[in-house]
């Protein structure tokens, strides 16, 4: 008897101590949930601040040179001599460069109600060298969209993201540059998601070297979060070489993802070569693959994307005549496009098509 109630006690002893961590768990998760909200508020605070300050700080500046008090506006040497006199009374964070960029600041941003709090200081630097209004407008949206770092931010600058939007659309009007410009990148349609040309600087391999294609594909998978941020919005990685059997013969396709917006895998076919003809004969075959054998009935019908490094126009639309799948081509390129070769070119389909 003795023994089975020493066992009894035991028992209970070792269910109170379940019990006791059972409840310390929760209230350590309770307290943790607490401090981590505490300090997400206190960085959000502290940033609205100094958004807000330095907004202030760049409106003074402004304002004392419409005043009159310098003939001009301030130049290096009366930023050198105020960034002196700063640094002197209230410490560092006031650097000649700075002071310009708090002035630029309030430049970009006159209305104070303008400046979101969920972008950095470090967003705003890079959004407020952007001259152009509609363009500076599509990159902030983006931001706040995607929930860009600054890093990526400027990536997608150096990259000519906009432009790039802007040329695959197939018809760019000015109505086109003000809904980016509002809104960002909106995807309702497999078209949305494409750019030209997809740019792949950040595999860091030599300019036009001609490589395997096998290479390419490992290169990109190496960096999968950078081609990730490339692809764009709503993008999952499936995998690479998805096999499909078709009559006792296998076929691989290099790269599938899941585009979680549209509900649609995307298929993508990648070419060393400039874009032909037989090329679309195979992507549709995949395509029509998908639909039929792997697709739930949730999905949407799957988009095919041939990259290649260079596409004819006319060979892309008379390849494409008489498809039905949603199949485009988009050529790449392993370096940063001349930003300014971009801009023209868009500037020139503006010029050529209505509002």
């Amino acid at each position: 008897m003795a023994k089975k109630k020493e066992i009894a006690n035991i028992t209970t002893e070792v269910k109170s101590l379940v019990v006791d961590s059972v409840e310390q768990d929760t209230l350590v998760s309770s307290i943790a949930d607490i401090i981590n909200s505490a300090r997400t508020n206190i960085v959000v605070k502290v940033n609205d601040a100094l958004l807000s300050s330095y907004w202030a700080v760049g409106k003074v500046i402004v304002e004392h040179e419409q005043l009159g008090k310098v003939k001009a506006e301030y130049g290096i040497n009366q930023m050198a001599t105020l960034s002196k006199r700063l640094t002197k009374k209230l410490g560092k964070g006031f650097s000649v460069s700075n002071l310009f960029n708090m002035r630029r600041f309030y430049l970009a941003y006159p209305i104070l109600q303008t400046v979101s709090g969920k972008l950095s200081w470090s967003h705003y630097c890079e959004l407020f060298g952007i001259s152009d209004t509609a363009k500076r407008g599509f990159y902030e949206k983006e931001c706040l969209n995607s929930r860009w770092s600054f890093r990526e931010l400027r990536r997608q600058i150096e990259s000519s993201l906009f432009e790039r939007l802007l040329l695959s659309k197939g018809e760019t009007n000015k109505k086109i540059v003000y809904e980016l410009s509002q809104k960002g990148q909106i995807i309702e349609k497999p078209e949305d998601i494409l750019k030209d040309p997809y740019v792949f600087e950040f595999l860091g391999l030599p300019e036009n070297k001609p490589m395997p294609e096998r290479d390419l594909e490992n290169s990109l998978v190496k960096h999968l979060e950078n081609f990730l941020l490339e692809l764009g919005k709503g993008f999952m990685y499936v995998g690479r070489q998805q096999r499909i059997t078709v009559g006792n013969k296998h076929y691989y396709v290099d790269m599938v993802f899941y585009n979680k917006i549209l509900k649609a895998y995307v298929l993508i076919d990648l070419k060393v070569v400039a874009l032909q003809p037989e090329h679309f004969g195979q992507m549709n075959m995949y395509v029509n693959y998908y639909n039929s054998e792997i697709n739930d009935e949730n999905d949407n019908p799957c988009i095919g994307i041939l990259l290649c490094t260079d596409k004819d126009k006319a060979v892309a639309e008379y390849s494409l005549g008489g498809l039905s799948n949603n199949i485009f081509a988009s050529k790449y390129v392993q370096y940063i496009p001349d930003r300014d070769m971009l801009i023209a070119e868009v500037e020139k389909v503006l010029s050529e098509t209505k509002d």
